[in-house]
C-alpha cells in the first residue's frame, strides 16, 4: 500500500448525539456530534418523535391548512359546466 493515503483512525473516537448521550467508536475525527443515536432513534426506542431539523413538517402542516382555508373560499366558484351554460344563455339572449 502507498504511504499517507489514508487518513489517521482514531480507536477511541468521542461520539455526542444531540441528547446527551455520549460513546467511543472507531472514527477519522478524534471528536464526533450526532442529531440521533440507537438511545434516542425512534427506531430502537419504540416512541414516535418527529425528526425535522429543516422544517419541513411545519412547512407541511402549514401547506396543509392553507389548502383547507381555500377549499373552504372556493365553494362560490363555479363549475366548467356552469360557465358554459351560462355562456350558452348569453350567446341565445343576444341571438335572440
Amino acid at each position: 500500500m502507498k504511504k499517507d493515503t489514508h487518513p489517521q483512525y482514531f480507536a477511541d473516537a468521542t461520539t455526542t448525539c444531540s441528547c446527551g448521550a455520549t460513546f467511543n467508536i472507531g472514527a477519522t475525527k478524534e471528536e464526533l456530534s450526532i442529531e440521533t443515536c440507537s438511545q434516542c432513534h425512534p427506531a430502537y426506542t419504540g416512541k414516535k418523535k418527529i425528526v425535522d431539523s429543516t422544517g419541513r413538517v411545519e412547512r407541511f402542516k402549514n401547506l396543509t391548512a392553507k389548502a383547507k382555508e381555500t377549499k373552504g373560499s372556493r365553494k362560490d366558484v363555479k363549475s366548467k359546466e356552469q360557465k358554459r351554460a351560462e355562456k350558452i344563455e348569453k350567446q341565445e339572449k343576444v341571438s335572440a
